[in-house]
C-alpha cells in the first residue's frame, strides 16, 4: 500500500470528518451529497465524539462510492495521536468496504495541529494500520485498499507525510522481526534481518559471533547463551550522522530470541508468546532504519546481544555467579531473569567498547510491568531529569505513553547479594524497579534511560492502527529522541 499527498479527489472512498459543535466538512462534493451528509451528522444515530462512524453510499455518479462519516470530538482536543487514530480507523473502514482507495481530506484538520506534524500522523496511521503478519498463512487474501491518498498541497505537510512513511516502515520492520516464530529468528537470523537492515538504510553493521563475544569477555551474556544450540551474536549498528560531535547516543535491545526459563522453566502458558522476548531488540533495529533513512544529525550505536534462553545439562543454574564483561559478580537466583544478565553486558559493551556518552536500554523485562500498566503505557527508570526530559518529548511525538518509576537508594538494597557484588533478583518486590536498576548498575554513570515493554511490546487484539501481536514499540521514540538530542 502506498499513501500520497494529492490536491484532487479521486478515490471510491472519501472521509469526512466532523467536530463537535460544527459542520462537517465536505469540501468539493456536490450540494446534495453535502446536504445528506450534513443530516447525517445531525441524526441521533451519529455522535460527533472522537471514532464515531458512519458509513454512506450515495449511489450517485458525481460523488465517491462510499463516504465515512467520523467525529472528531472537540476541535481544542484535537492532536497528532487522534490523526494517527483517525487515519488507522478510516483505513479499516475503506478495507471493510473494499475500496481500492481512500481520500483524506487534511484541510478539514489543518490549523489544529502543524501541518507537518498532520501529515507524519496521518501516514503512520495509514500505514501502521495496514500492517498484517499473515505470511505463513495459505491462500491469504491480499488487502484491498492499494492507495491512501491525502488531499492538501505545501511542502510542511508533504514532508511529514514522507517522514511518517519513513517512521511507519521502521515500525513495521520491527513487528516483522517480533513476529516471526523463534524457529526462524533465531540470533544468527537476526543479526543476518540487521545486516539486510544496514544495507537498505545505510548504516554500518558488525555481528560477532561466539567466539568473538567471549574475547569482549561477556561472561553473563553467555551464561545465558550456552544452553542453545542456536549460537549466541552480538549485534552493533551505527549511524554517525555528527561526525564532529563526540556525543553518542547507546541504544541497547534485550534480544532474546526465545525465552523457555532455562532451568527455572516456564509454565506452558507463560512460554506462549516468548518468541516475542526480542521486541526490544527488533525496535533499536527498526530505529537505527528510521534514523539512518531521515538522516538524523545525530551519532546512535546500537548493540543487541542476541540469544536464547533454553534448558540442556550446559544451563545456568540458580545459585551460580558469573561474571561480566564490567568485571562484577553477578549472583543468579532464577535463571528466568536472564534478559537483565545479556542486557548488563550489552550497556557495558556500549560504554566501553562504542564509547556512548548516553545509553537507552529498551526490553521485554519484566512481568511486573504488565501488572501495573497493562498493555498501554511503558515503564521507565531514569538518572537524568535532562534526559527524561528528551524522552518525554520524544514520546509524545509519537504517541507512545511512558510512565517513570522512582529509583531511590533503597530500591538498590534489594538486588545486593551476600556472595556477590549483584544478584538478579529482587529480595522484596518492586520487579520492575529492581529489574532495571540491576541494568543501571552497569553504565558506568553514564545518563541513562530503561524502557521496559513487557505490556506494551504484544497486544491480544487490534488497535486504531496497531496491530493483533508485534507493536513495534519504541522506534519512534527512539527516533524522535535522537532527533531531539541534535537540537
Amino acid at each position: 500500500m502506498e499513501v500520497r499527498l494529492t490536491n484532487r479527489a479521486a478515490a471510491p472512498a472519501r472521509l469526512i470528518t466532523c467536530y463537535e459543535g460544527e459542520q462537517p466538512c465536505t469540501g468539493d462534493l456536490p450540494r446534495l451529497i453535502t446536504q445528506l451528509i450534513r443530516e447525517m451528522a445531525e441524526d441521533e444515530a451519529f455522535s460527533p465524539k472522537f471514532g464515531t462512524t458512519l458509513v454512506l453510499t450515495p449511489g450517485q455518479k458525481e460523488a465517491p462510492r462510499h463516504i465515512v462519516l467520523m467525529g472528531l470530538g472537540k476541535a481544542e482536543e484535537f492532536s497528532a495521536e487522534k490523526a494517527r487514530k483517525l487515519a488507522g480507523r478510516a483505513f479499516k473502514e475503506a478495507k471493510k468496504l473494499k475500496a481500492a482507495g481512500l481520500d483524506i481530506d487534511s484541510a478539514a484538520l489543518n490549523g489544529k495541529i502543524d501541518s507537518l506534524e498532520l501529515g507524519r500522523a496521518l501516514a503512520e496511521g495509514a500505514m501502521l494500520a495496514s500492517y498484517k503478519f499473515d505470511k505463513y498463512i495459505t491462500g491469504r487474501k491480499e488487502n484491498p485498499v492499494e492507495a491512501v491518498y491525502i488531499l492538501g498541497e505545501g511542502d510542511a505537510l508533504s514532508q511529514g507525510i514522507n517522514e511518517g512513511l519513513a517512521l511507519a516502515e521502521a515500525t513495521n520492520l520491527a513487528r516483522i522481526l517480533t513476529d516471526e516464530p523463534a524457529n526462524i529468528m533465531t540470533p544468527a537470523h537476526l543479526a543476518r534481518e540487521a545486516e539486510e537492515a544496514g544495507a537498505k538504510y545505510g548504516f554500518e553493521v558488525q555481528v560477532r559471533d561466539e567466539a568473538g563475544i567471549r574475547a569482549l569477555g561477556m561472561e553473563a551474556f553467555l551464561a545465558v547463551a550456552r544452553a542453545s544450540d542456536n549460537p549466541p551474536r552480538l549485534i552493533v549498528m551505527r549511524h554517525m550522522g555528527d561526525p564532529d560531535s563526540k556525543e553518542i547516543l547507546g541504544l541497547v535491545g534485550k534480544g532474546l530470541t526465545y525465552d523457555s526459563g532455562g532451568l527455572s522453566l516456564k509454565p506452558r502458558q507463560s512460554m506462549d508468546g516468548m518468541k516475542g522476548d526480542m521486541a526490544g531488540a527488533a525496535a533499536v533495529i527498526g530505529a537505527m532504519a528510521a534514523i539512518a533513512q531521515l538522516n538524523v544529525k545525530a551519532n546512535v550505536v546500537g548493540v543487541v546481544a542476541a540469544c536464547e534462553n533454553m534448558p540442556s545439562g550446559k544451563a545456568f543454574k540458580v545459585n551460580d555467579i558469573v561474571g561480566s564483561m564490567a568485571g562484577k559478580s553477578i549472583e543468579v537466583l532464577n535463571t528466568d531473569a536472564e534478559g537483565r544478565l545479556t542486557l548488563a553486558d550489552a550497556v557495558s559493551y556500549a560504554v566501553a567498547g562504542e564509547k556512548a556518552t548516553r545509553v537507552l536500554d529498551i526490553a521485554t523485562l519484566t512481568g511486573a510491568a504488565v501488572v501495573t500498566f497493562g498493555k498501554i503505557t511503558t515503564a521507565v527508570l531514569a538518572n537524568d531529569d535532562a534526559f527524561y526530559a528528551k524522552l518525554q518529548e520524544a514520546s509524545e511525538l509519537a504517541g507512545e505513553r511512558i510512565w517513570r518509576l522512582p529509583h531511590d537508594e533503597e530500591f538498590k538494597e534489594l538486588i545486593k547479594s551476600d556472595l556477590a557484588d549483584v544478584r538478579n533478583t529482587s529480595k522484596d518486590g518492586a520487579g520492575t524497579i529492581t529489574a532495571g536498576l540491576f541494568v543501571g548498575d552497569f553504565v558506568q554513570d553514564k545518563p541513562w534511560l530503561h524502557l521496559d515493554i513487557a505490556g506494551t511490546s504484544w497486544l491480544t487484539g487490534e488497535g486504531d492502527y496497531n496491530p493483533k501481536g508485534a507493536t513495534g514499540v519504541g522506534v519512534r521514540t527512539m527516533f524522535h529522541l535522537a532527533r531531539e538530542l541534535d537540537k
